[in-house]
């Protein structure tokens, strides 16, 4: 049983957490035991924080429970309780009265009951009707009433006070009554003033965006209501409490062409009608997944629908677009028949239809620069027209396998369906080239086992032929032309026999280009030397023709790369460039700047790197290499500090992948995405390109690329503001970093995790990761990270009110840093710093202990150790809590030159020095110096 103290820190905590399943728990199980300790103030307190928790948590139902509960404590007990509790029971009648609407079992008799009880007490305490009537417009516009139009006048005209909904929220619902009179410019207007201010509310901004969206589009204002619904999403997508404001999110999506978008959404919520937090949340968002999926055809299956409709006749786990669409419709008309019937009007009935019927205003709405590009990339233009096909038979087989030898395949497939269109029954000579053709096309088409037939066909062609040159080529690239992971010692020893057999045959072109098939096998087997041997072997030979010459050069610059000889490989490469230069730069000097690219970005030569890739795109007439120069460009631009520049190329790329349906190498260029508009100072774009591809990465198995991805989408959270989310991310990285090897990682994770916890008051959380983190720092031997957390620790633990914990993790602090003293010596620069740190934190520790004098000397001196190793900043605020102890203890003389000190030492209006003016200023009171303490307030505090 807990004691009554140690529950009243738990509220405290509660009430810093984020809505949801979690802080429920939490305050039911308070709940609980102040019940059965019979804590009377800790009853009601802890009942309040339940009716906000559940109406913000996705279970409002609960709320009308714990809230009647306080109403009827309240009027029993009226003497215990202050204007505060008064106020925040006041605040929660708007709960009730709108909650009470959301379910159609409820009478409508009982809401005004509530709204009428709600009224009396406003008036009795002499407080703004401003609120009442609010929420009587919104009982009136529910039901359909004409009087809302007049409400909506009273709650205009009434002065607000405290207990009017906050300066986001009254604009918000001002906003959809703008909205549903068709004044859409008026609804603008007045939210522009909001946006521009300071919002604190919960439901703020993400609220006043989602009511503006259909004003925005409405009134051609695009660019701000794509922007309100990424800002706005982000921010409901975590609650379950938010399923009706983030199907008007489904709906957005629907009619601006952003069907693939709102799909996702659906998918992602479509669950959360098995746990709807009330019917009206339940009908709209199934209404909107109707309209969005009506729009979808029958190829598009939906997994993971809701239960009931599981169990419905038909039903299943996945179920066509437009099935399921049918289905919520009639979920959706079903529920508004209930509210309708329960209201006595035909309101809500009339306003599912119309959202039902939804048409699109406006025709796409590019969401994202990659959506953007995905909708108008074109493939690029040929560096030049590619020359006519020549008619003579023959002629033409040469032209194809020239073509295909510069790598231009797509040319060269249409000259062999030329030869194809012609020619019905070529000659045995031309039938088999023809045949080997289709292998050397099966190849680049990734049809190993195509190519594999036809090469071994036309080894047997030429064979017939008497061609056994021919057919000693042909039979060594069907060895080649197999997916041979498992068997690339076999293949390499059949291979080098064949080889040998050309050599003994061929003239110094054929045996070049036999030597260098051999790079292939011995590269997959990871022997690089002996790649690079092969091909310097083929060099050797010193072929006649120049093209195959410059080929060699580029096939030695790659294995140069591979081997991660970087300087060499751009030589070679340079020289490969040079030879193709004299050739008239054919395509594949593409794949030489690529190289020389890849090996200056090693080098972190950046500008030049991207001048390589620059020239592999102006040479590239195929997907792959300018592809693979489009990325290489990016993340060289990334790399070099031009971040804006990198995004182009990347969005480029992504939508190209997405395009071809590569689904797994988009999202790891989105990682890169990410990156690159997180450094360009967008971070709001960055979120949205590291969470579209975390799903894929798992999906895939990519792990690392996964989890990279989650850390630093969890830096962007951090730089939006948005912390629960950095948190839940960087659990769920501890959770993935479980292995021996990963420890240090893991207990950075969870370090991270702590300093959040701690930075949001959430002490008694921020102590467990900071415990954890210290173990796993521990058990990697990280002993500087372990002193630490083991030091955070027991500080989280002090703020959290654990004074007997906290005493216990300092004892554990001290120990290690004593221990640490003997192994890596008293007088190492990072111990003598974590020590005098540990002094501090020991002060506050031992200060929340009631243990006034240990404190004093645990921080007598820190300052000066601190001064000792250059560490100014941390002995100033040494000195600072040195003072305040020596305040505290009631002896304000030896403060006062420590003050004086800090104050002549810190930065002109910072906060050290701010607080140091202050303090001396209580110094000096209490040493009876009024007039010194006056002009120190007046000169340094402009009091």
């Amino acid at each position: 049983m807990k004691t009554e103290d140690e529950l009243w820190t738990l509220l405290r905590e509660a009430d810093h957490m984020p809505y949801g399943s979690g802080q429920i728990a939490l305050v039911e199980q308070i709940v609980q035991h102040a019940d059965a300790g019979g804590f009377d103030e800790l009853r009601f307190a802890a009942r309040m924080q339940a009716t906000t928790a559940y109406v913000h948590g996705g279970e409002t139902a609960k709320s009308f429970v714990t809230f009647s509960w306080c109403r009827a404590e309240y009027d029993a007990h009226p003497d215990r309780f202050d204007r505060h509790a008064e106020s925040l029971l006041l605040w929660q009648f708007k709960y009730m009265v709108s909650g009470l609407l959301k379910f159609p079992e409820v009478p409508l008799g009982r809401t005004h009951d509530v709204l009428d009880d709600m009224e009396r007490r406003f008036r009795a305490g002499g407080h703004s009707l401003q609120a009442v009537y609010s929420y009587r417009h919104a009982v009136a516009a529910h039901i359909g009433d004409p009087a809302a139009d007049e409400w909506y006048e009273q709650w205009c005209a009434t002065p607000r006070d405290d207990n009017s909904d906050c300066v986001g929220c009254d604009p918000t619902s001002k906003v959809y009554h703008l909205v549903s009179a068709g004044d859409d410019e008026a609804a603008v207007a007045l939210a522009q003033p909001v946006l521009a201010g300071h919002l604190t509310c919960a439901e703020q901004p993400q609220s006043i965006l989602t009511s503006l969206l259909v004003p925005y589009l409405r009134t051609g204002r695009l660019t701000e209501a794509a922007d309100a619904h990424r800002r706005a999403y982000r921010s409901l997508r975590g609650n379950l409490a938010d399923l009706q404001r983030i199907g008007e999110h489904v709906v957005f999506c629907a009619r601006t062409g952003n069907e693939t978008r709102g799909l996702e959404i659906v998918e992602r919520h479509l669950t959360w009608l098995d746990k709807a937090p009330h019917p009206q949340a339940d009908m709209w968002f199934s209404a909107a997944a109707a309209l969005l999926l009506s729009r979808l055809d029958a190829t598009v299956v939906i997994t993971g629908v809701p239960a009931a409709e599981r169990a419905a006749p038909g039903g299943a786990e996945g179920l066509p677009a437009p099935v399921l669409a049918e289905r919520l419709a009639a979920r959706a008309r079903a529920l508004a028949a209930r509210f309708d019937a329960r209201n006595g009007t035909a309101n809500i009935g009339r306003l599912i239809e119309a959202r039902l019927h939804a048409e699109p205003l406006v025709d796409h709405l590019p969401l994202s620069a990659v959506a953007r590009t995905l909708r108008t990339a074109a493939v690029p233009a040929a560096t030049s027209a590619p020359r006519p096909l020549p008619t003579d038979p023959a002629e033409l087989l040469d032209r194809a396998e020239e073509l295909f030898e510069e790598y231009r395949f797509t040319e060269a497939r249409a000259a062999w369906q030329r030869f194809d269109e012609l020619v019905d029954d070529p000659a045995p000579a031309l039938a088999v080239r023809r045949v080997e053709g289709r292998g050397r096309i099966a190849s680049v088409d990734e049809e190993p086992e195509v190519a594999e037939a036809a090469f071994l066909e036309a080894a047997a062609g030429h064979r017939r032929l008497g061609d056994e040159r021919s057919a000693l080529i042909a039979e060594a690239r069907a060895l080649l032309a197999p997916d041979a992971e498992d068997r690339q010692e076999e293949v390499l020893a059949r291979l080098t026999e064949v080889t040998e057999r050309i050599v003994a045959i061929g003239d110094a072109d054929t045996r070049a280009e036999a030597r260098l098939r051999l790079e292939y096998p011995l590269l997959a087997l990871d022997r690089l030397d002996d790649a690079l041997a092969a091909v310097e072997a083929a060099v050797a030979e010193e072929p006649a023709r120049p093209a195959l010459r410059a080929e060699l050069a580029g096939r030695r610059a790659r294995c140069l790369l591979v081997l991660e000889r970087f300087e060499e490989a751009v030589a070679a490469a340079a020289d490969c460039r040079e030879q193709y230069g004299r050739l008239g730069d054919p395509p594949p000097v593409a794949l030489a700047s690529l190289i020389q690219g890849h090996a200056l970005a090693n080098l972190e030569r950046f500008d030049a790197a991207v001048e390589a890739f620059d020239a592999a795109l102006a040479a590239a007439v195929e997907r792959d290499p300018r592809l693979s120069a489009l990325v290489g460009r990016g993340r060289a631009r990334l790399a070099g500090g031009h971040p804006a520049e990198a995004v182009d190329d990347l969005v480029e790329a992504i939508a190209d992948h997405v395009a071809h349906g590569e689904d797994g190498p988009a999202a790891i260029l989105r990682f890169d995405l990410a990156n690159a508009y997180d450094q360009a100072g967008q971070p709001l774009d960055a979120a949205e390109a590291a969470e579209s591809s975390i799903d894929v990465l798992d999906r895939i198995g990519a792990q690392e690329y996964a989890d990279r991805t989650r850390y630093l989408l969890s830096r962007i959270y951090r730089e939006l503001d948005e912390p629960d989310q950095a948190l839940a991310l960087l659990e769920t990285l501890a959770g993935n970093l479980d292995g021996f090897d990963n420890l240090q990682s893991r207990g950075r994770m969870l370090q991270e995790a702590a300093q959040l916890l701690y930075r949001a008051d959430r002490d008694a959380q921020a102590a467990e990761r900071f415990g954890a983190a210290a173990a796993a720092f521990g058990a990697a031997g990280v002993v500087q990270a372990e002193l630490y957390n083991r030091r955070m620790r027991a500080l989280a633990l002090r703020w959290a009110g654990s004074v007997e914990e906290s005493l216990a993790a300092l004892a554990e602090a001290d120990a290690l840093a004593a221990s640490l003293s003997q192994t890596v010596g008293p007088s190492e620069p990072w111990l003598v710093w974590q020590r005098a740190m540990l002094d501090c934190d020991a002060a506050r520790v031992l200060l929340g202990a009631g243990q006034g004098d240990e404190a004093l000397a645990r921080v007598r001196g820190a300052a000066d150790v601190l001064r000792g190793i250059g560490a100014l900043g941390e002995a100033l605020e040494a000195d600072l809590l040195h003072a305040e102890l020596l305040l505290r203890s009631g002896d304000p003389a030896p403060a006062e030159p420590l003050l004086r000190s800090v104050l002549g030492a810190a930065p002109a209006g910072s906060q050290a020095g701010q607080n140091a003016a202050w303090m001396l200023a209580e110094a000096l009171e209490a040493m009876d110096r009024s007039e010194e303490a006056a002009e120190i307030r007046q000169l340094h505090l402009g009091q």
